[in-house]
This record gives structure tokens, sequence and C-alpha cells, in this order.
């Protein structure tokens, strides 16, 4: 079972941009939805009105969490794809929900994906990070144990919830920039798709996204060359990847959100044609 969820788990859209393009490149069906009345507050995710095909008609469009059934050619066991939005209440009825699913289908390996917000140059590989309640598979898959302490989301939630009931599960996490959080990340979401290759035994045709990365990676640049303060900035963060013994200072740097501002502005310029 592999599941992603939007919302404070997925920074830069990455880990449910890469359980979406796993499904595609797998041609995944549903063959189950969760109730949403339980878990969501409409107010904090509020549901959607678009117009129908022939335009005479409104239809509401309300957030959900899907579940889908995906053969996996040459792979040792075919998946479980949990992904949607992430629910507002009852997180641990929600967790015991997928918990029993994944016991009813006979699960043996819960995989969940997130993206975190982090102080890194978005020109230096992907860092990832990982968990699991099996120590030798986070060293197979030559991960770094996460060392994070406070606040978690349905993600963290989840995987305990696999952990008491004694269903084997492993969390992999892809670093975003956090100046740049507010475009879509094919880079991380790219890393993700291939550890979790490794992960299931899974093969899937990424050129797509590796495409999508050299232009990520080519309209990053492009912003970075254009504003000597974000330049600067990313050179500090450069540095400071490359040796642990050297650190960010607060001088003549500007903040994460005028940066982020500053992304936001030039991107949408680019996307308008200027």
């Amino acid at each position: 079972m592999v599941c992603a969820f939007e919302g404070w788990n997925d920074a830069g859209d990455a880990a449910s941009s890469a359980v979406s393009f796993l499904a595609g490149e797998l041609g995944a069906e549903r063959f189950a939805r969760v109730d949403i009345e339980e878990f969501y507050d409409f107010q904090a995710n509020r549901p959607r009105i678009e117009l129908t095909e022939d335009e005479n008609r409104r239809k509401i469009t309300w957030p959900s969490v899907e579940i889908l059934e995906a053969r996996a050619p040459r792979a040792p066991r075919d998946l479980v794809i949990v992904t949607g939005v992430e629910p507002s209440l009852r997180w641990r009825t929600f967790s015991a929900l997928l918990v029993d699913l994944a016991e009813a289908l006979d699960v043996q390996l819960v995989a969940t994906l997130g993206a975190l917000l982090a102080d890194i140059p978005h020109t230096h590989p992907v860092a990832m990070t990982g968990f699991s309640s099996d120590p030798h598979l986070l060293e197979r898959l030559g991960l770094q144990p996460s060392t994070y302490e406070g606040v978690t989301g349905i993600v963290g939630v989840l995987h305990a919830a696999c952990a008491e009931a004694g269903l084997p599960s492993a969390s992999i996490w892809a670093s975003v920039p956090h100046y740049v959080a507010a475009a879509p990340n094919p880079k991380a979401t790219l890393a993700l798709v291939r550890r979790l290759e490794s992960l299931i035994g899974v093969a899937v045709d990424a050129s797509e996204l590796e495409s999508a990365t050299e232009e990520y990676e080519r309209q990053v640049g492009l912003a970075v060359q254009s504003d000597p303060d974000i330049q600067a900035f990313v050179e500090r963060l450069e540095r400071a990847a490359e040796s642990e013994r050297e650190t960010l200072g607060p001088e003549d740097v500007p903040s994460g959100e005028s940066l982020a501002r500053e992304f936001q502005r030039f991107l949408r310029q680019r996307g308008d044609g200027r």
C-alpha cells in the first residue's frame, strides 16, 4: 500500500504528485473511496463548484481520499494506492480504517510519502530521509534516518498506527527548498518515485518527470540569476550544504518569506510569457 496526501505533508506537491504519477504509469483504477463526511471540516477544505461539459449545469467536487489498485508487472506484488487531501478530523479513526483495509487485503508493507520544506539549495541532489519499522529497510534504501521531533501530519499518524498494529511500514521524505515552495517541485517528485521503486520493486518510465525536472531547474536558475539577493542566499545554502561547519548568518540575507514572494512573482511572469 502506497499512501500520500495533499496538505501539510506535501511541500511542493512532491508526494501527492509522486503517487499520482505512479498510478498513471501503472494504469491504476479506483475501487473505493473513503466516506468524507466523518473526516473533513469543509470550512478548511472547501468543495469546488464546476461547470459540466455542456456548461448548463454546475456540479460540486468534494475533497476526497481515493483507493486504487494497480497491477505491477515484474514486481513481487501488486499495489494499493491511497491518495487524496489530508483529512481534518478523527485522524486515529481514519488511520485505523486504512490499517484495517491493509490487513483485509493482505498488504505486506505500507509505504507513505512526504515532502518537507528545508534550508537546502535547489542546485544539489534532493536530500532524502525516512523511518521504518524495519531498520534494515532504511539501510537497504540508503536513507538517512529522520531525527525530526515536532508536530506531525496524517502521514506520521498513519505510520504510527501501522507500527502499533504490527504492520510493516516505511515512510520516505524528500526535502524541498523553502524559498521556492510555492511552485510544484518535479525534482523532489522524481526523487520520491525513484526511491519508492527501490522499496517496492516497481519500475516505471519517468522520462516525463526527468524532462520536467530539467525545466524546473532552468526556471529556478533564471530566477536566481535575476536577483542578486536571491543569488547570494542560494550561494550561502550551497556552502552550508557542502560543509557542516558553515552556518547561515542573518546578516544581509533576505527572509524566506520575501524570497518566496519574489519567486512567485517571477514564475507568474514567466507563465504569462513575459
